[in-house]
């Protein structure tokens, strides 16, 4: 086994030949270095991208300062290597390290892998690979570190659970350090790791793929899973965190340009909207809100200890915190003269967004506003359930560009439920209706920027039951679009349809797709994410090799009572409830937001548990739910609860 200063002559010798080397350095402002030998637990916090992006990730810097704040653990951090720095690595004959210590990441006792979206997967056992640790849960011994993983893309954690030793399913404030007790306990206790995985699979929110077996039908679809142990929980329900703990102030301060040099601050977690394609307003139910003073004092703090001059105020739908108007205005107040760039990103498409930026004194006229109307139809957006007339776009367009904005970014998703090409046509007729608004008011400098990604449907949501378009039906989509959206003053970018599959493959996958994951990063699959590393081939070789059709996970539609891969994994949201939404999707009925009524989904009664414990925790769900529609006979008695 490497020592720490075996590795750090070897990166003497490697840093100055690769690129970025402050990436693979460590020693930035605000990095936790403590003693390795008093720690009784040691974390390596894994992120399984560049630098850059791990660097950016709050959920990866707020699990550093929690575990950093135990007298009796460290954290230290690791991220995926680029190419270059993989393949010198390599050749020195070098372990996978952390930055704080340089400690082999084989030497923590829980090494945390987080797990945002798909497409990281191969990138996450390449890490293993370069640790020197084995890939397969079933291959570890006591030595090894316990692997764990968590994040948005592990509510369907099947695809990656012959590598995860235990998955983390929902918030990771509180169960990180119940995962590190039970380590901690199972360590003095000197009982074989199999008494860990068992101690692990009795926490509130932790999945250990191990103790549960799949149940196939002659078709391949699921039949059922059943628990191998008696603790082990069925179904796993998500960890929810009843109050939001105090934000983040200590950002760690790189020495390289990442994804987003700011300050961020969780404003408000959840979503009442109900749009029937995003898995993260499903998932992140219910909505809890952070106090203004709260988040105004964080900022402060954070400037003291950083330096930064951004502020991201961060929400899925920021316009949506109750108290957005008081907090802006008491931002500007306390920090009138530090010249703040505030953002406030996801701001709805209508003129109370755009009288909210005004009162951040023209800091965003820098960039461009943006709106996610996501269709261009009024018929596809009730389909979708974010229903907009098309007027009052063009009407909150007429402001923005009235305001002083010079661009304005739309973004738009394609293969939605029921498309047809004259809605795809409907996205270039907008986009050229709101830039003709412009070049009324500001002439020539108006500017429209179309951001036009692929419909998945994700786990969790209404629309899990649809299929994805095929690869011919997104580049005939896309082909339609490049053609219309060439005038001057207009920019397009898009999804590359095969990056698309990808995604769909592994947020709809089963447990036997972990085979197709480990055989693609056998076959050189690294960075699937960046267009330039994707190895399309790779995957399709392994698809043949595994026995499976790829298409058995994008093209067929579901039977309203199929079993899905993850209905074991308990998002909270009950699946009668998706199941009848998406039935209202076909008949282009829509839901008002939860704020205004509730559609009885399934949090009330899952959190009521956790309110009762802390009773002065105020949050969203109505106390007052509307009488209760009965549930279609087709849809309850068909879906179990």
């Amino acid at each position: 086994m490497h020592t720490p200063e075996q590795i750090e002559r070897g990166l003497d010798r490697i840093l100055p030949r690769i690129q970025k080397p402050g990436r693979y350095a460590g020693g930035e402002l605000n990095q936790v270095v403590k003693d390795w030998d008093q720690a009784t637990t040691k974390v390596a916090l894994a992120f399984p991208d560049l630098y850059d992006l791990g660097m950016s990730n709050l959920g990866l810097a707020i699990l550093y300062d929690i575990l950093n704040r135990q007298p009796d653990v460290l954290a230290e951090r690791v991220f995926a290597l680029w190419p270059d720095m993989e393949a010198a690595l390599r050749a020195a004959g070098l372990p996978l390290y952390s930055l704080e210590t340089k400690h082999p990441v084989a030497q923590f006792d829980i090494l945390g892998f987080s797990l945002p979206y798909e497409s990281l997967f191969t990138n996450a056992l390449n890490m293993l690979d370069l640790a020197g640790i084995p890939l397969h849960s079933a291959q570890r011994g006591p030595q090894h570190p316990l692997v764990i993983a968590g994040g948005h893309a592990t509510y369907n954690p099947e695809p990656m659970a012959d590598f995860i030793d235990a998955f983390v399913i929902g918030e990771g404030e509180e169960v990180i350090l119940e995962i590190v007790r039970a380590h901690q306990a199972w360590k003095e206790s000197g009982e074989p790791r199999q008494a860990l995985l068992r101690a692990l699979a009795t926490i509130w929110g932790v999945y250990v793929p191990s103790l549960y077996q799949v149940h196939y039908l002659p078709d391949g679809t699921v039949s059922h899973v059943t628990s191998l142990a008696e603790d082990a929980q069925m179904p796993v329900l998500k960890r929810i965190v009843a109050k939001l703990p105090p934000p983040l102030t200590r950002f760690i301060v790189p020495y390289v340009g990442i994804t987003h040099e700011r300050i961020s601050i969780e404003i408000t977690r959840g979503c009442t909207r109900g749009c029937r394609f995003c898995q993260a307003g499903m998932v992140n139910r219910p909505v809890r809100e952070r106090p203004v003073e709260e988040i105004v004092d964080a900022i402060e703090q954070a400037l003291a200890h950083t330096g930064f001059e951004q502020v991201g105020l961060l929400s899925l739908s920021s316009s949506d915190y109750t108290h957005v108007l008081d907090l802006v205005r008491a931002v500007r107040r306390r920090f009138a003269d530090r010249h703040l760039n505030l953002s406030l990103p996801s701001l709805r498409i209508d003129t109370f967004s755009v009288e909210l930026m005004d009162l951040l004194e023209g800091q965003s006229h820098r960039g461009g506003f943006t709106l996610a109307p996501e269709a261009a139809t009024e018929r596809m957006r009730e389909i979708i359930n974010k229903p907009l007339p098309t007027e009052q776009l063009l009407a909150t367009a007429r402001e923005i560009y009235q305001r002083g904005w010079h661009t304005i970014k739309l973004y738009f998703m394609i293969g939605h439920p029921s498309e047809t090409l004259q809605d795809v046509q409907a996205i270039a007729d907008l986009c050229k209706a709101v830039l003709a608004e412009g070049r009324r008011i500001i002439g020539k400098r108006a500017r429209l920027n179309a951001g036009v990604s692929t419909f998945v449907p994700k786990p969790h949501t209404p629309f899990q039951w649809v299929p994805c378009d095929t690869e011919q039906q997104i580049r005939a989509k896309q082909a339609l679009l490049r053609r219309e959206l060439r005038a001057p003053g207009m920019k397009m970018s898009w999804t590359d349809p095969r990056e698309t599959m990808l995604e769909a493959w592994l947020a709809r996958g089963d447990r036997r797709l972990g085979a197709v994951v480990e055989g693609a990063w056998r076959r050189g699959a690294r960075y699937d994410a960046w267009r330039e590393h994707f190895n399309y081939q790779a995957w399709m070789d392994a698809f043949q090799a595994a026995g499976l059709d790829p298409a058995f996970y994008t093209h067929r539609e579901r039977p309203i009572d199929e079993t899905f891969p993850w209905d074991h994994i308990d998002a909270a949201v009950k699946k009668p409830f998706l199941a009848q939404d998406y039935l209202w999707s076909l008949e282009g009925r829509t839901r008002v937001d939860c704020r205004q009524r509730c559609y009885a989904c399934g949090i009330l009664p899952k959190f009521t548990a956790i309110r009762r414990q802390n009773p002065g925790e105020a949050w969203r769900c109505p106390e007052v739910r509307s009488p209760q529609r009965k549930q279609p006979t087709d849809v309850g008695s068909a879906v179990p609860a």
